[in-house]
């Protein structure tokens, strides 16, 4: 498992209020998250947002 997926299943209210705190636009709605949907997690971040998959694996790995 990558290190990005470690974090969401590991520490995701602490994950969930910085990516809340980086990207403004994002509702709880859009941080649903459930073990096993990661990828699913990142494409609604990725909707809402605009940014590249690959930033918001990052941001997420710099956590």
């Amino acid at each position: 498992m990558s290190e990005w997926k470690d974090k969401l299943s590991g520490n995701w209210n602490v994950v969930k209020g910085k990516l809340k705190q980086n990207y403004g636009e994002l509702t709880d709605d859009d941080l649903t998250y459930a073990e096993g949907e990661e990828e699913e997690l990142i494409g609604r971040i990725q909707k809402k947002t605009g940014k590249a998959r690959e930033e918001i694996k990052n941001f997420i790995d710099k956590l």
